[in-house]
C-alpha cells in the first residue's frame, strides 16, 4: 500500500514504521512548550499550591498546523501521564462552538464515567472535575472557540495538563501559557512539498521550491494542497505552480489562493463532489455518504476521496471502516465554494438524498439483528447490497464509528427546517438502531438529544401526536435519571397533547406515567387515583392485559400508603384479569404480590396458601427466577409461623432453581419483577 494519511502539518505514510512521528519543524516551538510544562506557576512563585491544571495554548489560524503541533506535543510528553489523554472538540466544522456539556459527557465517556440522560451541564462538568481529582491526565482540546469553554472543562488538580488548540488568546484564564504559531521555517516548508512531490523535483530547483513555499507562506495546509497539485503533475515543474499562484488574484490568505487553484484543476464531477463535501455532518464523510451527496455509485465515490486524500483536500480517518475528514481549515472554502456554483435547490437534493441513504442505512443496521423474523429477513434480501451488512457485529461497528456522524446528520436536518419529515424518519430509525444493538439504557444520552429534537420539530410544525411522543420519551428518561419533577412536567404536557388529537395510547400512557410519578415522589393517593384514570381508559377500550397490569400498579400504591384492605382487593382483581388473559407468569407474580400484603396485614397463614399457590403457577410458566422468589418468599413466610425446618428447605429448592438455570451469580436474581416495577 503507498497510500498516505495526510495531516495538517503533519504526515503520517502508511510504509512507516508504527508509532513513527512524521511530524515537520516546530522544534522551537515544541521545545518553549516542553519548557513551560516545567516552570513554576504564578501561583507556585507566591507561595501557593496551584489550584487547577495548567494550561498550554497553542494560537494560530485554521491550516497552520496547530492541531498537529498540539498532537506531537501530547505524544512526546503522555508517558508522563499514566492516566491517559482525552481529547474534545469544541467547535463544529461549520464554526459552531460545541456545548460544554456535550464536550464534558464525551469526556466522561471516555473515563468510563457514567453521564445522566438530560443532566445539565454544571452537572457535568462538575462530574468531570470530580472524576480527574484524584487523576493524572493529559487533556487535549481543540479549536476552542473561547476561553469559556477551556475554563469550564479545567480539571481542579495540578496533575492534570491541558494543551488549548485555539485562533486567539484564551483571555480569562489564568496563567495560560501562549505559542502563537506563524508558518514553518524554509527548511521544514520544502521538506514537506518534498513528500509529495519527491526530492528529485526539489533538488533539480531548490529555489523554486523555496519560492513556492514562501507563496504558501509557510502555511502546511496551503503547503500540502500545493504538493497534491504536483504529485498529481509529475511532468509539471515547481516553479510552474510558483507562478500560477503569483498570478491569482491578490487578497485572501495563501491557503485561499492555493485552494481556489486546486479545485480549478479538477475535473467537473470531481469538483462537484468535493464542494458537496461541505454539507458533511461533523465534516465526516465514508463512501456512501459521498455517494449520496454526488448522486454517484459507492465504488466511484471511494476512488474520489483517496483520490482528495492525495491531492491534500481530505484527511483519512484511522478507522476499521473507510471513513474520511474535511479538514476544519478548509470547510469554509468549500461552503463558499457550494454556495457560488451550487443552486440553493440541488443542494437541498444533495442533503435530501444523503439523509435517504442514512435513513435506509440505519433501517438496514436494525433489521439485521432482527433475522427471527421471517419479514424482516425478507425487508434485508430486498434492499440494495450496498445497503446491506454482512453481520450484526458488522452493523453495531458502523452504529458506533458513525454515531458522531449520526447525532450531527439528526442536529443539521433539523437545524434546516426545510427537511422536517426525513428529520423525522431519520430520528426514528435512529432511535431504533440505538435500541437494537445499544440497548434504551445505555444510549439514553444519545437518545434524550435526539427526542429533544423530535420536540422541536413537533413543536415547529404544530403534530400534537409526535410533540405526546417527544414528551412521553423525555420524561421517561428524565423519571430514570432521578429528575422526577421534571419528568412529571413533561407527563402532564404530554397529556395535553395527546388529548388535543383524542390519540388514546398517548393520553393513557401519560397517565399511567403521571401516576408513576406521583408515586415517586410518595404523593401515593395521587398516584392511585392516575392509575385509576388510566383503568378507566384502558377497560372502556378492552385493553386487559394493560388492565390487569394496572390494578396491580394501584394496589402497590395504596400498600406504600397502608391501606391494605384497598390493595388487596385490587391484587384480586389483577390477578382474575391475568387468568382470564391465560399468563401464568404475570398471575403468579400478582399473587406472590398479594402474599406480601396479606402477610403485612397480619394474616400468615393466608399469606402462605397464597405464596404456595403462586409456586405451583411459577413452575407451569416455567419461570425459573420467578419461581426462586415465590419459594424465597414462602420461606420467609415459614419462618414467621415458627417452622425453621420447612423455611431451609424451600430456601435449598430456590438454590437449586438459580444453580440449574445458571442464575445463580446474577444481581436480582430473587426479585419479583411485578408489572409496576417494569414501568
Amino acid at each position: 500500500m503507498t497510500e498516505q494519511v495526510v495531516e495538517t502539518g503533519e504526515v503520517r505514510a502508511a510504509g512507516r514504521a508504527a508509532g513513527e512521528s512524521q511530524f515537520l519543524g516546530r522544534t522551537r516551538e515544541l521545545k518553549e512548550l516542553r519548557a513551560d510544562i516545567e516552570r513554576a506557576g504564578l501561583d507556585t512563585l507566591s507561595g501557593r499550591k496551584a489550584p487547577r491544571a495548567r494550561v498550554l495554548l497553542i494560537a494560530g489560524r485554521p491550516g497552520s498546523g496547530r492541531t498537529a503541533l498540539a498532537e506531537e506535543l501530547v505524544r512526546q510528553v503522555a508517558e508522563r501521564y499514566p492516566d491517559g489523554v482525552l481529547r474534545a472538540r469544541l467547535t463544529d466544522p461549520d464554526g459552531t462552538p460545541v456545548p460544554v456539556g456535550r464536550a464534558a459527557r464525551d469526556l466522561l465517556t471516555a473515563l468510563d464515567r457514567e453521564a445522566p440522560a438530560g443532566a445539565p451541564e454544571d452537572d457535568l462538568t462538575g462530574s468531570l472535575r470530580e472524576a480527574l481529582a484524584d487523576r493524572r491526565a493529559l487533556l487535549l482540546l481543540d479549536d476552542a472557540a473561547d476561553a469559556g469553554q477551556v475554563d469550564a472543562l479545567l480539571p481542579d488538580t495540578p496533575d492534570c495538563l491541558v494543551v488549548a488548540v485555539s485562533g486567539g488568546p484564551l483571555t480569562g484564564i489564568s496563567d495560560v501559557r501562549p505559542c502563537t504559531l506563524g508558518g514553518l521555517d524554509a527548511k521544514s516548508g520544502v521538506e514537506l512539498l518534498a513528500r509529495h512531490t519527491g526530492a528529485v523535483r526539489i533538488t533539480v530547483d531548490p529555489r523554486a521550491a523555496e519560492g513556492l513555499a514562501e507563496e504558501c507562506q509557510g502555511q502546511p495546509a496551503a503547503l500540502m494542497l500545493a504538493g497534491g497539485w504536483l504529485a498529481a503533475r509529475p511532468k509539471a515543474a515547481v516553479s510552474d505552480l510558483a507562478k500560477q499562484l503569483r498570478s491569482e488574484e491578490p487578497g485572501g490568505t495563501a491557503l485561499s489562493r492555493v485552494f481556489r487553484l486546486a479545485h480549478a484543476a479538477l475535473p467537473s464531477t470531481a469538483a462537484r463532489m468535493l464542494r458537496l463535501l461541505a454539507l458533511a455532518p461533523a465534516g465526516l464523510v465514508d463512501p456512501q455518504t459521498a455517494s449520496a451527496l454526488a448522486g454517484c455509485s459507492v465504488s466511484s465515490a471511494r476512488k474520489a476521496l483517496d483520490d482528495f486524500v492525495a491531492l491534500g483536500f481530505l484527511h483519512a480517518v484511522d478507522s476499521p471502516l473507510p471513513q474520511y475528514e474535511v479538514p476544519a481549515c478548509l470547510h469554509p472554502h468549500l461552503r463558499l465554494l457550494a454556495r457560488h456554483h451550487e443552486r440553493p435547490a440541488e443542494l437541498q437534493l444533495a442533503r435530501a438524498r444523503m439523509l435517504e441513504r442514512t435513513v435506509r442505512l440505519l433501517q438496514a443496521c436494525r433489521a439485521i439483528t432482527e433475522t427471527d423474523s421471517p419479514l424482516a429477513r425478507q425487508k434485508l434480501l430486498d434492499m440494495p447490497r450496498a445497503l446491506r451488512f454482512p453481520t450484526p457485529r458488522a452493523a453495531a461497528e458502523w452504529l458506533d464509528l458513525t454515531r458522531p456522524a449520526l447525532l450531527a446528520a439528526a442536529r443539521l436536518a433539523v437545524a434546516d427546517g426545510e427537511l422536517d419529515t426525513l428529520a423525522r424518519r431519520l430520528m426514528s430509525q435512529l432511535v431504533r438502531a440505538m435500541a437494537a444493538h445499544v440497548g434504551t439504557r445505555a444510549a439514553a444520552p444519545d437518545l434524550y438529544e435526539i427526542h429533544g429534537l423530535v420536540l422541536d420539530v413537533a413543536e415547529r410544525r404544530g403534530l400534537p401526536r409526535e410533540r405526546a411522543a417527544a414528551l412521553l420519551n423525555l420524561g421517561d428518561l428524565d423519571a430514570r435519571a432521578g429528575r422526577t419533577a421534571d419528568a412529571l412536567a413533561r407527563y402532564r404536557a404530554a397529556l395535553d397533547a395527546g388529548r388535543e388529537v383524542n390519540d388514546t395510547y398517548a393520553t393513557g400512557r401519560a397517565m399511567e406515567s403521571v401516576g408513576g410519578a406521583h408515586q415517586e415522589l410518595g404523593d401515593f393517593d395521587r398516584a392511585a387515583d392516575w392509575f385509576g384514570r388510566a383503568l378507566t381508559e384502558r377497560l372502556a377500550r378492552g385493553e386487559r392485559a394493560d388492565a390487569a397490569r394496572l390494578y396491580g400498579r394501584i394496589a402497590a400504591a395504596h400498600t406504600h400508603a397502608g391501606r391494605y384492605g384497598e390493595a388487596l382487593r385490587n391484587w384480586r382483581s389483577a390477578v382474575a384479569g391475568h387468568r382470564k388473559n391465560g399468563d401464568l407468569a404475570a398471575q403468579a407474580r400478582a399473587l406472590g404480590e398479594l402474599a406480601r400484603v396479606q402477610e403485612y396485614a397480619g394474616g400468615p397463614e393466608e399469606s402462605l396458601r397464597t405464596c404456595r399457590e403462586a409456586v405451583e403457577l411459577a413452575r407451569r410458566a416455567e419461570d425459573p427466577r420467578l419461581q426462586a422468589a415465590l419459594h424465597l418468599r414462602v420461606a420467609d413466610v415459614l419462618d414467621l409461623l415458627g417452622d425453621p425446618a420447612s423455611a431451609g428447605l424451600h430456601r435449598g429448592a430456590a438454590e437449586r432453581i438459580l444453580g440449574e438455570s445458571n442464575l445463580q451469580n446474577e444481581p436480582d436474581a430473587c426479585e419479583i419483577r411485578t408489572a409496576s416495577a417494569e414501568d
